[in-house]
C-alpha cells in the first residue's frame, strides 16, 4: 500500500500528516511543539520542554538572523541539522519505526529559501537517513490540499493567508490544470507585525481589554474585537502582494487561509468582507501545509511505483540538490505549520478551538470546508 507523509516544520509547531493510497488520511496529523532536547547518549526528543537543562527553540526558519546552532557531544548542529532531525523524529514517532524507501515524504519549508539555504537543508535530510524525502515549499504544499480536498480545479489564481504563530505570510498561487513547475506569482510576503506573538503583544500592552468584574480574564467580545482590526490590519500585506505581482483582486479566484492563529472565525469573515472573494478555511488550518504534503508525498510515491519514473521535487523557490547528488532546478519544502503556543497565541486563539466551524458562510460538503462570501 501507498503510504504518504507530509511534515511541515513550524517556529512554534510541527506536524505530521499521513495519507495511503487511497487518499485516505490515516487518523490525524499528529502536533508537537517544535523544541528539541537531547539526552546524555545523544538521543534527540522533540517537543519537551525540560523543568531542568536548555530546549532548543526557534531554528526552523533558516533565513532568520540568530538561528541558533547547537552542539551534542563532539558533533556541531546547524538550524538545518535541527530541522532534519526533527522531520527524521516525528516520522518514526508516526511510523513506529524508521521510514522506509517505499514511504513517499514531503518536508515544507517556507517558500522563498535561497538556493544556499535549500541545498543546506537536502544534505542534513540526506545526513539522518531521509534521502528519498521530496522538499516543498509551504504554499505549494497547502494548494495541493485545496485541489485533492476541493478539486478539481479551473484554471486560476490562489492567494494563500498563512497566519501563523509567529508572523504572516500572503502568497499567490496559480492553481489548476496548466500550472506551471514554478506556481508562485510575484513575491511572497511576510510580516512579523500579525500573527499569535504580534497579538499577544498587542494585548498586553494594552489596559482596557480587561473585564472589572474578571480582571484576570480577557472578555471574549474585546479580544473579538481587537483581533478583527488586527487582521483587517493585516490586509495592507495583501495589498503589497498584490502590487508586486501586477494584479488585483479581480484576477484571484480564491483564498486559502491557513496557520494555527486563523482558527478564530473572525479571520475569515474579515478576508471574505473585505476582499470579495470565496475564502476556504479547513477545521483546523494549522494542519492543511502537513496534510497537503501527504498528498504530495503520496502522489510522487505513487507514480514511482506506478513505473512513471523518478520522484518528482516539488517547487520551492530554489534549487534542490537530489538525493543521489544532482542539483535539481526544482524548490523545495517543509512541512512546517505554525501555531500559537505562547502566552500571546493563547489569547489570539482563546475564543476559537480547533476544529470549530465559522458562524457565517455555507460549510459545503468537501471535508467540512468552510466557504465565506464577502
Amino acid at each position: 500500500m501507498t503510504v504518504g507523509l507530509g511534515v511541515s516544520i513550524g517556529t512554534v509547531n510541527t506536524v505530521c500528516a499521513v495519507e495511503n493510497g487511497g487518499g485516505n488520511r490515516n487518523g490525524p496529523p499528529a502536533t508537537w511543539r517544535t523544541t528539541l532536547t537531547f539526552d546524555s547518549t545523544g538521543t534527540a526528543r522533540v517537543g519537551r520542554i525540560p523543568k531542568h537543562g536548555r530546549a532548543i527553540t526557534d531554528f526552523a526558519d533558516l533565513t532568520q538572523r540568530g538561528t541558533p546552532n547547537a552542539r551534542v557531544g563532539h558533533r556541531a548542529l546547524s538550524a538545518a541539522d535541527l530541522v532534519a532531525t526533527v522531520a527524521s523524529s516525528v516520522l518514526s514517532d508516526v511510523l513506529g519505526a524508521a521510514p522506509e524507501p517505499e514511504h513517499g515524504i514531503t518536508v515544507t519549508h517556507p517558500v522563498g529559501y535561497p538556493p544556499q539555504r535549500v541545498d543546506d537543508l537536502r544534505e542534513a535530510l540526506d545526513a539522518v537517513g531521509l534521502r528519498h524525502a521530496v522538499l516543498a515549499a509551504e504554499p505549494i504544499a497547502a494548494t495541493a490540499w485545496l485541489e485533492e480536498t476541493c478539486g478539481p480545479l479551473m484554471p486560476g489564481l490562489a492567494l494563500v493567508y498563512d497566519l501563523g504563530g509567529s508572523g504572516l505570510r500572503v502568497t499567490l498561487v496559480r492553481v489548476g490544470a496548466g500550472a506551471p513547475r514554478n506556481p508562485v506569482v510575484g513575491e511572497s510576503l511576510r510580516s512579523t507585525d500579525f500573527g499569535g506573538r504580534a497579538f499577544g503583544a498587542q494585548m498586553a500592552r494594552r489596559a482596557d481589554w480587561r473585564s472589572a468584574e474578571t480582571p484576570h480574564v480577557a472578555t471574549d467580545a474585546v479580544i473579538t474585537e481587537r483581533r478583527t482590526a488586527h487582521v483587517r490590519k493585516s490586509l495592507d500585506v495583501v495589498y503589497e502582494c498584490l502590487r508586486v505581482a501586477d494584479v488585483t483582486m479581480a484576477d484571484v479566484d480564491r483564498v486559502l487561509v491557513i496557520g494555527g492563529a486563523a482558527r478564530p472565525p473572525e479571520v475569515a469573515a474579515v478576508l471574505a468582507a473585505a476582499l470579495a472573494r470565496p475564502v476556504i478555511v479547513a477545521p483546523d488550518p494549522e494542519r492543511t501545509v502537513a496534510e497537503g504534503a501527504a498528498i504530495l508525498a503520496r502522489r510522487a510515491s505513487e507514480a514511482e511505483h506506478g513505473g512513471v519514473g523518478q520522484r518528482r521535487a516539488w517547487w520551492s523557490g530554489g534549487t534542490v540538490r537530489a538525493a543521489s547528488g544532482r542539483l535539481l532546478g526544482r524548490r523545495l519544502t517543509r512541512a512546517v505549520i505554525t501555531a500559537s503556543v505562547t502566552a500571546g497565541a493563547a489569547l489570539f486563539v482563546a475564543t476559537a478551538p480547533a476544529g470549530d466551524a465559522v458562524s457565517v458562510g455555507a460549510i459545503t460538503n468537501d471535508a467540512c470546508l468552510i466557504h465565506l462570501y464577502g
